[in-house]
Protein backbone atom coordinates (compact mmCIF):
# COMPACT_ATOMS: atom_id res chain seq x y z
CA UNK A 1 0.00 0.00 0.00
CA UNK A 2 1.14 3.48 -1.16
CA UNK A 3 -0.01 6.61 0.50
CA UNK A 4 0.88 10.02 -1.11
CA UNK A 5 -0.87 12.69 1.46
CA UNK A 6 -0.76 16.37 -0.02
CA UNK A 7 -2.70 19.85 0.96
CA UNK A 8 -2.24 23.02 2.33
CA UNK A 9 0.23 23.73 5.44
CA UNK A 10 -1.53 23.36 9.25
CA UNK A 11 -4.47 20.80 7.65
CA UNK A 12 -3.07 17.80 9.64
CA UNK A 13 -1.29 16.13 6.42
CA UNK A 14 1.89 15.19 8.96
CA UNK A 15 -1.20 13.80 11.99
CA UNK A 16 -2.66 11.55 8.93
CA UNK A 17 0.21 9.85 7.70
CA UNK A 18 1.56 9.19 11.34
CA UNK A 19 -1.96 7.70 12.15
CA UNK A 20 -2.06 5.65 8.82
CA UNK A 21 1.50 4.49 8.97
CA UNK A 22 0.80 3.11 12.52
CA UNK A 23 -2.49 1.80 11.39
CA UNK A 24 -0.85 0.29 8.47
CA UNK A 25 2.45 -0.91 10.06
CA UNK A 26 4.13 0.94 6.84
CA UNK A 27 7.10 3.41 6.48
CA UNK A 28 6.18 7.05 6.78
CA UNK A 29 7.91 10.19 5.45
CA UNK A 30 7.51 13.53 6.49
CA UNK A 31 9.00 15.40 3.39
CA UNK A 32 9.86 18.31 6.12
CA UNK A 33 12.17 16.13 7.57
CA UNK A 34 13.95 15.76 4.40
CA UNK A 35 13.80 19.11 3.47
CA UNK A 36 15.09 21.06 5.94
CA UNK A 37 18.38 21.01 8.32
CA UNK A 38 18.52 22.32 12.31
CA UNK A 39 17.65 25.92 12.24
CA UNK A 40 15.08 25.54 9.04
CA UNK A 41 18.22 25.72 6.81
CA UNK A 42 17.12 24.06 3.45
CA UNK A 43 18.68 20.75 2.46
CA UNK A 44 20.77 21.09 -0.55
CA UNK A 45 18.48 19.83 -3.51
CA UNK A 46 20.26 16.80 -4.84
CA UNK A 47 20.08 15.28 -1.13
CA UNK A 48 16.65 15.53 -0.58
CA UNK A 49 16.22 13.78 -4.34
CA UNK A 50 18.34 11.08 -3.35
CA UNK A 51 16.62 10.69 -0.07
CA UNK A 52 13.16 10.73 -1.22
CA UNK A 53 14.33 8.29 -4.36
CA UNK A 54 15.60 5.68 -1.90
CA UNK A 55 12.53 5.95 0.39
CA UNK A 56 10.31 5.18 -2.97
CA UNK A 57 11.31 2.08 -3.55
CA UNK A 58 9.79 0.50 -0.94
CA UNK A 59 6.31 -1.38 -1.05
CA UNK A 60 4.69 0.14 1.14
CA UNK A 61 4.84 3.51 2.29
CA UNK A 62 3.11 7.07 3.56
CA UNK A 63 4.40 10.39 2.01
CA UNK A 64 2.66 13.54 3.43
CA UNK A 65 4.02 16.87 2.08
CA UNK A 66 3.85 18.65 -1.32
CA UNK A 67 6.81 19.52 -2.46
CA UNK A 68 6.07 19.72 -6.15
CA UNK A 69 9.88 19.78 -7.07
CA UNK A 70 10.38 16.16 -6.12
CA UNK A 71 9.69 13.58 -7.33
CA UNK A 72 5.87 14.65 -7.19
CA UNK A 73 4.48 13.14 -10.63
CA UNK A 74 6.42 9.92 -9.43
CA UNK A 75 4.65 10.07 -5.93
CA UNK A 76 0.91 10.85 -7.53
CA UNK A 77 1.42 7.67 -10.02
CA UNK A 78 2.47 5.10 -7.42
CA UNK A 79 0.86 5.73 -4.80
CA UNK A 80 -2.31 3.30 -4.15
CA UNK A 81 -4.25 6.27 -2.79
CA UNK A 82 -4.00 10.52 -2.44
CA UNK A 83 -5.39 12.37 -0.15
CA UNK A 84 -5.43 16.02 -0.56
CA UNK A 85 -5.84 18.17 2.51
CA UNK A 86 -8.02 20.91 1.28
CA UNK A 87 -8.91 22.70 4.89
CA UNK A 88 -10.37 26.36 4.85
CA UNK A 89 -7.23 29.01 5.37
CA UNK A 90 -8.82 30.24 8.88
CA UNK A 91 -8.83 26.53 10.01
CA UNK A 92 -5.18 26.07 8.54
CA UNK A 93 -4.69 29.07 11.01
CA UNK A 94 -6.55 27.72 13.44
CA UNK A 95 -4.74 24.68 13.56
CA UNK A 96 -1.42 26.12 13.27
CA UNK A 97 -1.49 28.32 16.01
CA UNK A 98 -2.51 25.12 18.13
CA UNK A 99 0.38 23.35 17.20
CA UNK A 100 2.55 26.48 17.89
CA UNK A 101 0.62 26.29 21.69
CA UNK A 102 1.36 22.65 21.77
CA UNK A 103 5.10 22.45 20.81
CA UNK A 104 6.24 25.63 21.57
CA UNK A 105 9.93 25.52 22.26
CA UNK A 106 10.11 22.05 20.73
CA UNK A 107 10.15 20.20 17.67
CA UNK A 108 7.41 18.01 16.26
CA UNK A 109 8.22 14.24 15.51
CA UNK A 110 7.57 15.36 11.92
CA UNK A 111 9.84 17.90 11.82
CA UNK A 112 13.49 17.82 10.78
CA UNK A 113 16.22 17.51 13.75
CA UNK A 114 16.85 21.01 15.42
CA UNK A 115 14.29 22.77 13.68
CA UNK A 116 11.81 24.40 16.62
CA UNK A 117 8.38 24.68 16.00
CA UNK A 118 7.89 28.53 14.94
CA UNK A 119 4.86 30.67 13.91
CA UNK A 120 6.12 33.73 12.28
CA UNK A 121 4.28 36.28 10.49
CA UNK A 122 5.97 34.90 6.85
CA UNK A 123 4.38 31.22 8.06
CA UNK A 124 0.65 33.29 8.97
CA UNK A 125 1.01 34.95 5.37
CA UNK A 126 2.04 31.40 3.81
CA UNK A 127 -0.89 29.60 5.53
CA UNK A 128 -3.53 32.58 4.50
CA UNK A 129 -2.29 33.72 0.79
CA UNK A 130 0.97 32.51 -0.84
CA UNK A 131 0.81 29.03 -0.06
CA UNK A 132 -2.74 28.94 -2.05
CA UNK A 133 -2.00 30.18 -5.39
CA UNK A 134 -3.25 30.04 -8.53
CA UNK A 135 -0.54 27.90 -9.53
CA UNK A 136 -0.87 25.20 -6.46
CA UNK A 137 -4.83 25.49 -6.74
CA UNK A 138 -3.97 24.43 -10.58
CA UNK A 139 -1.83 21.69 -9.35
CA UNK A 140 -4.14 19.78 -6.79
CA UNK A 141 -7.41 19.90 -9.26
CA UNK A 142 -4.90 18.38 -11.98
CA UNK A 143 -4.06 15.55 -9.56
CA UNK A 144 -8.31 15.35 -8.69
CA UNK A 145 -8.70 15.05 -12.52
CA UNK A 146 -5.49 13.12 -13.28
CA UNK A 147 -6.35 10.40 -10.24
CA UNK A 148 -10.16 10.38 -9.48
CA UNK A 149 -10.40 6.95 -9.04
CA UNK A 150 -7.31 7.09 -6.11
CA UNK A 151 -7.83 10.88 -4.83
CA UNK A 152 -9.95 11.56 -1.60
CA UNK A 153 -10.33 15.26 -0.68
CA UNK A 154 -10.86 16.04 2.63
CA UNK A 155 -12.11 19.68 3.45
CA UNK A 156 -12.68 19.40 6.96
CA UNK A 157 -12.37 17.52 10.75
CA UNK A 158 -15.59 16.44 10.18
CA UNK A 159 -14.82 14.78 6.92
CA UNK A 160 -11.40 13.97 8.39
CA UNK A 161 -12.61 12.07 11.25
CA UNK A 162 -15.65 10.16 9.16
CA UNK A 163 -12.61 9.18 6.57
CA UNK A 164 -10.45 8.06 9.61
CA UNK A 165 -13.20 5.75 10.91
CA UNK A 166 -13.92 3.93 8.00
CA UNK A 167 -10.17 3.45 7.28
CA UNK A 168 -9.91 -0.67 7.40
CA UNK A 169 -7.21 -3.18 8.01
CA UNK A 170 -6.08 -4.67 4.22
CA UNK A 171 -6.59 -8.10 3.91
Amino acid sequence: MKIAIIGYSASGKSTLASYLSKHYGISCLHLDKLRFLPNWQERPDEDMRSQLQTFLENDSWVIEGNYSDFYYQERMEDADQIILMAFSRWSCLYRAVKRYITYAGRVRESSAEGCIEKLDWEFIRWILKDGRSPKTQKRYQTICQTYADKVTILHSQKELDEFVSTVKIPL
